[in-house]
């Protein structure tokens, strides 16, 4: 196995450690894994662990499982487990062999289960949930010993055999460690490392009426994998002590060189919840449409909204990976999305909220193809063809009757060019019966086409349009931050802290050649932002443009 240069690639406390272990020769290559819980779509802070552990092996030419850790099937489903598989696939990604499922050492995980119950380890009780938690104490207050703890090896290996047959309800019993119910750390007093559950499970059906702890299986999932740094958050720390107990009383697992535990602070971004469970509750209530909603953090909800996967990895890069837990400015996810997007979007016109404009001086049905660059600083992205004719549609923002010297935009009496085309004057305007302006009646300088004004006359002001004939109706999706607390997870309740203007709909008008838009291509709107084609609900007959993001950051 070969380094590559640590010169190119990023340096952290895991990746010091990792060069510390092939230096000293505990470990020849490098192996990690990515253990999701298929119980919900992946977030944003999930994309973070991804890029930690494929990124470390691909970068020491190891070894990277995609394994689910599911073992609690009456939260798991299959759609779940394919949505996590897209995923990592998109941030650029694949696993090493085949997909692994805790569930594949059902039967290994109730023989180490056995081996602790024959060596004194674990036992069979029959505290119900109240008690057990009565039993355990505080953080203040030692537990105190199950009245079940000290039955014999005998009876307990009886016990658990009829918990595996069905014996017993959900609730009535648990196999529990037997660790030390004094200890400071909770997760060490004598921990439930099987439970009883009758449901069925995406993977083994019914095969299984009890099942193994995450603290229980995920250490033995690790060391049957040969893992040899099992990456995981902070909220974790603690429960290092079990994972480490649990190996070191397994005969299989006991050696020097086997799988340990290392953890970095969780992912946490402004605006944004990073829990599954609280995530769920916005899909359940229809807060938001679903888990891809393009408000959601899920890497669902941003891949439909237009975030590319390089954009992704680069903020996973930028964040870094330390123990220091932090409120990550969501102003720098945007950052990353926006610098990419400027370099590499194609430019198009797009009015969002459309009035008429009528040339009053241009050739009533007469029509011609103006040729606009799809890109101002990449010629190899080619060039549009631009329909133009005698009545556009323009932005409501970019006309005023009347406006002072810094509006550089189209005002009665004064010119302005039309973006890629002609300069025009506007010389009146009609109102609807409210005093909205409908339409402005301009004239226009035929010999302004790709250059100024003849005799020198100075035209600062650009605005987009389309030409309304040949121009496509669309909808357009205006989002903005889910919430508007930086830290929703600090409020009584979300529904306090929901944006009300997350979502705003405005329909408009797109140029011709957006009708073949394809999904979650990313295009700049001049002078509107970056949008892209709605994955679900954009067609050729029915165009739905997602706003990506803004131009620039407005939101303070």
């Amino acid at each position: 196995m070969s380094q590559v240069d640590t010169e190119v690639r990023p340096s952290n406390f895991i990746r010091n450690i990792i060069d510390e272990d092939l230096a000293s020769g505990k470990h020849t290559s490098v192996h990690t894994r990515f253990p999701p819980e298929p119980n919900g779509y992946l977030h944003i802070g999930h994309a973070k662990s991804i890029c930690l552990n494929f990124g470390i092996a691909r970068d020491y030419q190891g070894q990277c499982n995609l394994r689910f850790d599911d073992t609690n099937p009456e939260k798991e489903n299959i759609d779940y487990v394919n949505s996590i598989k897209e995923d990592v696939h998109w941030l650029g990604f694949q696993w090493s062999g085949d997909i692994h499922y805790s569930s594949d050492y059902f039967d290994k995980l109730y023989g180490y289960a056995i081996e602790l119950i024959n060596k004194g380890l674990a036992y069979v009780c029959f505290l119900n949930g109240e008690q057990t938690r009565e039993y355990r104490g505080t953080l203040k207050a030692p537990g105190k010993n199950s009245p079940y703890r000290d039955t014999s090896v005998a009876e307990n290996l009886a016990l658990f055999e009829k918990m595996r047959a069905g014996e017993f309800k959900e609730g009535e019993c648990s196999l529990r460690a037997k660790i030390d119910m004094a200890s400071p750390f909770m997760c060490m007093r004598d921990p439930v490392i099987y439970r009883i559950k009758f449901a069925h499970h995406h993977q083994t059906g019914d095969k299984w009426c009890i099942y193994p702890m995450y603290d229980f299986t995920h250490c033995i999932s690790d060391a049957l994998e040969e893992i040899t740094h099992s990456i995981c958050t902070l909220e974790f720390q603690d429960n290092r002590r079990l994972y480490d107990w649990v190996l070191d009383h397994l005969d299989d697992f006991n050696k020097p060189n086997r799988t340990r535990q290392y953890e970095f602070s969780r992912l946490n971004l402004e605006y944004t919840l990073m829990s599954k469970r609280k995530l769920n509750d916005l899909v359940v209530r229809g807060l938001v449409s679903g888990w891809d909603d393009p408000r959601m953090p899920t890497i669902a909800g941003v891949r439909r909204r237009g975030y590319t996967p390089s954009a992704m990895r680069e903020f996973c890069e930028r964040i870094g990976v330390t123990k220091q837990d932090n409120l990550i400015e969501i102003g720098m996810l945007e950052a990353c999305i926006r610098e990419e997007l400027n370099d590499t979007a194609p430019r198009a016109m797009a009015v969002i909220k459309p009035i008429k404009l009528v040339i009053e001086n241009y050739p009533a049905g007469q029509f011609e193809t103006i040729k606009a660059a799809a890109h101002p600083n990449d010629e190899s992205l080619g060039e549009r063809d631009l329909p133009f004719g005698r009545e556009l549609y323009i932005d409501e923002a970019d006309f005023r009757e009347e406006a002072n010297k810094h509006y550089k935009r189209l005002v009665l009496g004064k010119e302005v060019r039309l973006r890629n085309a002609y300069v025009i004057k506007a010389e009146r305007c009609d109102k609807d019966a409210e005093g909205n302006v409908t339409t402005v009646y301009c004239t226009y300088d035929a010999e302004t086409l790709g250059s100024n004004p003849a005799d020198g006359r100075k035209v600062k002001g650009v605005i987009h349009w389309v030409e309304q004939t040949h121009a496509k109706p669309a909808e357009f999706r205006l989002y903005d931050r889910l919430f508007t607390d930086p830290n929703p997870a600090a409020a009584e309740t979300v529904d306090e802290v929901l944006n009300p203007e997350s979502l705003v709909i405005a329909h408009g008008f797109v140029e011709p050649g957006l009708v073949a838009a394809p999904a979650s291509k990313a295009y700049q709107f001049e002078r509107e932002g970056y949008f892209c084609a709605d994955s679900k609900d954009s067609t050729a007959d029915a165009l739905v443009f997602n706003r990506t993001v803004a131009l620039r950051d407005s939101f303070a």
